[in-house]
């Protein structure tokens, strides 16, 4: 049986304890303007949760509690479009990251995706009987009914910060900078708040939920290390500064596939001008680099432009000459141009082309006119 509706007229508790009563499987889809969650159940235990909240992503967990360093994650993500594994097995099959910590990151980061759920006022929900994901990597088990009393008491608490901080725009200003500061977190939090920070941008600049950045400034305000500065009224969209960053992204792929690389540079830029770690963007900058070398190497071979070897056989063996580069040159006899030896070539053309392109800049070939 699947249920669908908005948070305005089903309560989560009562969504949860629907799922729960019923011992249900299924995955709960939850959606509120830019941010998409999903909660999965097994006989009515939440056992795993995914969000498209870069501040609720496992990385972000893994380097928030600094158990992996962003060039670990980097890698790992980058090995992930290679490999189809998942971040975590990564990690673990390379030694940078314990089991262990994997699991206890996993249900942290499941605990707030579900926690910050109880804050929306409003939001798309349905779910979806007997829908599970395939490709969990490790299991976390959460009773309903601790995550339903945990949930009422943030919201309990979340009513009170709003007192003091009606708007997560709401900027701060530092009364006193003790010399030393025991806790790593609340130093983050003061440094943050010194440069002139909203609370949205201290949640995401710390891997935070709303509520846990707010907790922190709540806390140092009350005892008077902290004041409000300027009180803004809350965006009409997440584009401060999630739906931003989403609408970022965007830009920069659109423009990447349009060979617009200097807009789609800048955009991905300005997604790290708010999120400083955001592996996506990171990626982003990669992947124009990339093309703008092909494009480069595309340019540099004229398709009607023959290539002729610079070397005699003897000292091409002593080139480090990979299969595809061998057979490219196996094709060069100084007559076909580069047109007609791609047509031979078992592969696209332009990797054909590539391979052209580095074996000129090598100086394996020249480019001679027919």
């Amino acid at each position: 049986m699947s249920l669908a509706g908005n948070l305005r007229t089903m309560s989560l508790p009562d969504i949860l304890q629907w799922i729960a009563t019923g011992r249900k499987t299924g995955t709960l889809h939850l959606e509120r303007r830019s941010i998409r969650k999903r909660i999965a159940f097994r006989d009515g235990t939440i056992f795993s949760s995914w969000s498209n909240d870069p501040r609720e992503s496992l990385g972000q967990f893994l380097i928030r509690d600094r158990l992996v360093t962003e060039e670990q994650l980097f890698k790992a993500l980058l090995g992930q479009e290679k490999e189809g594994r998942l971040i975590g097995s990564i990690l673990v099959s390379e030694g940078a990251l314990k089991e262990e910590h994997l699991r206890k990151s996993l249900k942290s980061k499941a605990e707030e995706t579900v926690y910050d759920l109880f804050l929306w006022p409003e939001g798309k929900f349905e779910f979806k009987d007997n829908e599970l994901p395939d490709d969990v990597l490790i299991y976390v088990e959460m009773p309903v009914t601790g995550v339903i009393l945990e949930g009422i008491r943030r919201l309990d608490e979340w009513e009170r910060i709003r007192k003091v901080f009606p708007s997560m725009k709401t900027t701060l200003k530092v009364k006193w900078m003790p010399q030393v500061v025991s806790d790593a977190a609340e130093h983050k939090v003061m440094e943050l708040a010194a440069a002139g920070k909203s609370l949205a941008e201290i949640s995401l600049e710390m891997r935070r939920s709303p509520f846990e950045a707010a907790s922190l400034v709540f806390d140092l305000h009350t005892r008077g290390a902290i004041v409000v500065d300027k009180t803004e009224d809350e965006p009409r969209s997440d584009a401060e500064p999630l739906g931003r960053i989403q609408e970022l992204l965007a830009v920069g792929y659109q423009k990447l596939q349009e060979h617009r690389y200097d807009e789609a540079f800048q955009a991905y830029e300005d997604v790290l001008a708010l999120d400083r770690l955001n592996q996506h963007a990171k990626k982003g900058l990669i992947a124009v680099a990339d093309a703008r070398t092909r494009d480069r190497a595309m340019r540099s071979v004229p398709l009607d432009k023959v290539p002729v070897l610079t070397m005699d056989m003897a000292t091409l063996t002593h080139q480090n000459i990979d299969p595809h580069e061998g057979f490219v040159l196996s094709r060069v006899n100084g007559q076909w141009d580069v047109k007609s030896i791609l047509k031979l070539c078992p592969m696209t053309e332009e990797e054909a082309i590539m391979i052209f392109a580095r074996l000129f800049e090598r100086k394996v070939i020249e480019l001679r006119d027919p």
